[in-house]
């Protein structure tokens, strides 16, 4: 009899496998399931991805095959169990064991739940002679090796450290008010530190992402542009300024999903020539990432992508940015944001764009909340 939680954390680190996210998967699996269950199967998909370098290492060390020669419910099966072993301390070992071969028995080929077995008898939690810095912080090496070439060794592995942990949990509460939920106030205005239970009827938003919105500069009235709001919550957070806003999105899903916006939604892709004359004075250009500034919190990430996708993702936030200058009034405030930490989404951008502007840069590790950088582009 395999678990709730267990069956749960399996069927979404399958898809995650498949390249689904967990962002998508975690909420419609854990419905339904009690408080206790879903907090573990949350848990042990999370902290299993944020820590697959090093259970990935010792089952190959064990099985003494690669990883990707084995079946994927296999190899999903002993990543549950390794983590439940290694790094859980109230687990029954018996339960992590028996219920991860039983899952290899139903969704992976039979004779394979004698692997298991065999390999997750061997697992304890000894200190291991990890063999490089990757396996240690569980961070793929080619994106250790471009951290530490652009920020240093220490800032690199900061970074990686920080991944592995959960992030804490933030609230926006604007207009200057106090939350009603146990929370502590931070060096953003507005922004809250859950300290425990529940958000409550608070939005909850990253500290990094709430540092972004006041670039902008908001005074009421402006004419205010956010180009990619979903899920809106910089979008909110702006509108705590008396503006007129025109919200846009590429997914009219995304858009319609975002609660308590009343200013106008328009479906279009930003990367087109944009229905717009010369005439907002704040545009807001969150672009669409590789995302590694968030890592502790979308730990599949890391396992995804490669130099060549984050080079990908440049040419179309090259054409967002050229399109929304397009539109931006004289005297106007532009900021481009990403929660990336790689230049080619970055520096490269502004400058394949043309432009010299002041950069906000938050690193993990190094400054509290995610990572992100923001450049603030003033029109003439």
């Amino acid at each position: 009899m395999i678990s709730a939680a267990r069956l749960a954390a399996f069927d979404v680190l399958t898809g995650v496998d498949q390249g689904r996210t967990t962002d998508a998967l975690l909420p419609d699996r854990l419905a339904g399931l009690d408080e206790r269950d879903a907090g573990l199967a949350q848990r042990l998909v999370l902290d299993t991805l944020r820590l697959r370098g090093q259970i990935d290492w010792l089952i190959e060390r064990q099985a003494r095959r690669p990883v990707d020669q084995l079946d994927a419910p296999v190899v999903c099966a002993l990543r549950l169990g390794i983590f439940q072993l290694r790094y859980l301390d109230r687990v029954p070992r018996h339960a992590a064991v028996d219920e991860s071969v039983e899952l290899a028995k139903q969704f992976g080929k039979r004779a394979a739940s004698g692997l298991v077995n065999a390999v997750l008898r061997r697992i304890g939690k000894q200190p291991m002679p990890w063999p490089g810095p990757h396996v240690e912080f569980s961070m793929p090496a080619w994106l250790l090796k471009r951290w530490t070439e652009q920020f240093g060794r220490e800032a690199a592995l900061g970074i990686a450290r920080q991944a592995l942990e959960q992030p804490p949990a933030y609230i926006r509460v604007p207009g200057g008010a106090e939350p009603t939920v146990p929370a502590e106030p931070t060096e953003v205005p507005g922004c809250w530190r859950l300290t425990g239970g529940e958000s409550g009827s608070f939005r909850r938003q990253d500290l990094s992402a709430q540092t972004i919105v006041p670039l902008l500069g908001l005074r009421p009235g402006h004419r205010f542009l956010d180009l990619c709001c979903a899920p809106g919550n910089k979008t909110l957070q702006a509108l705590e300024t008396p503006v007129h806003c025109v919200a846009c999105d590429g997914s009219w899903p995304r858009l319609r999903a975002v609660t308590g916006l009343t200013a106008p939604r328009l479906v279009l892709d930003a990367t087109q020539p944009l229905p717009f004359g010369r005439s907002f004075d704040r545009i807001l250009l969150d672009a669409p990432c590789s995302g590694t500034g968030t890592l502790a919190r979308n730990p599949e990430i890391k396992w995804r992508l490669n130099a060549a996708s984050v080079r990908r993702q440049a040419d179309r936030q090259l054409a967002m940015l050229r399109n929304a200058l397009g539109v931006l009034a004289p005297g106007g405030v532009l900021v481009y944001a990403t929660c990336s930490l790689e230049p080619e989404e970055n520096e490269d951008v502004l400058e394949r764009a043309g432009i010299r502007a002041e950069v906000v840069r938050r690193i993990p590790g190094r400054d509290a909340g995610d990572g992100f950088s923001a450049a603030v582009i003033r029109s003439e």
